[in-house]
């Protein structure tokens, strides 16, 4: 009498062979080591303090010139030197996640001294060197003068060395173009200080959703992104990021703004 065709089938050996060679998910993902250049000024400090501390990544290292002691407990210092960026030497650990900022360190600062902080022309080199030491997610954190920043750049590749670092390959991309705050110029003259009060007027003509974006959000911003960002180039100008950290959840506002640009 056949079986009946309602009967459950023994498994042929081949299939059982195919179930064993199948890779098992792993229990929890490994994090990502991260690599940080220009941990300088108030902006650097807090993008530095909030991404180390999210738990997102396994170790957080700074880049530095001369050997220093990291003042939080999960950052540690990568030492790079200075001179030619083409020439350093590949961290022991590769590093899957950079974040470079542009701002200048506060000299009265011992410890922003002894950090390495890149400037705009070192942007290809430095981003090629990432690009060895294996990071597959790039942040640019692009800070300029208020009001300056031409419309059609505030949404695309602003420069041929931005054009360049984008055809490296890295995965994942974000361009974060935030408005720099005007350095608060002491002393002088009576005449200079009257001068400069009288130039100071002007930045109540800019339109708000250009003024600088207070440093803890630029901060939050820069994490929640990291969180969810998919592959590609995102590009996050003055008027988004006004916007987005206004929202009642920033993490909701950056989810917002990247499903329109998906859409679009």
């Amino acid at each position: 009498m056949s079986p009946s065709a309602n009967a459950p089938s023994a498994a042929s050996p081949l299939h059982v062979l195919q179930a064993s060679l199948r890779p098992v998910a792993p229990v929890a993902g490994v994090k990502p080591t991260l690599l940080v250049a220009g941990a300088t000024g108030a902006l650097g400090s807090e993008v530095l303090r909030r991404l180390a501390g999210s738990g997102c990544f396994a170790q957080t290292r700074v880049l530095a010139r001369e050997p220093i002691t990291a003042g939080l407990a999960q950052v540690g210092i990568e030492l790079v030197g200075g001179g030619d960026i083409a020439a350093w030497p590949l961290p022991r650990i590769p590093a899957q996640t950079g974040v470079v900022m542009f701002e200048p360190p506060r000299l009265y600062h011992d410890r922003e001294r002894a950090l390495w902080t890149p400037l705009p022309g070192e942007l290809v080199t430095l981003a090629k060197w990432l690009r060895r030491c294996g990071v597959r997610t790039l942040v640019l954190v692009l800070p300029h003068a208020q009001g300056s920043l031409p419309h059609a750049l505030r949404h695309g590749l602003a420069s041929i060395d931005e054009q360049e670092v984008v055809a490296l390959g890295f995965e994942r991309v974000l361009l974060v173009r935030s408005a720099q705050k005007h350095a608060g110029l002491s002393g002088g003259s009576f005449f200079e200080k009257v001068a400069r009060w009288m130039l100071s007027i002007f930045k109540y003509m800019i339109p708000s959703a250009e003024q600088p974006v207070r440093t803890v959000k630029l901060a939050e911003f820069v994490d929640a992104a990291l969180r969810v960002m998919p592959a590609g180039v995102h590009i996050a100008g003055p008027e988004l990021l006004s916007r987005v950290v206004q929202a009642p959840n920033l993490q909701d506002g950056v989810l917002a703004w990247l499903n329109t640009e998906q859409s679009a």
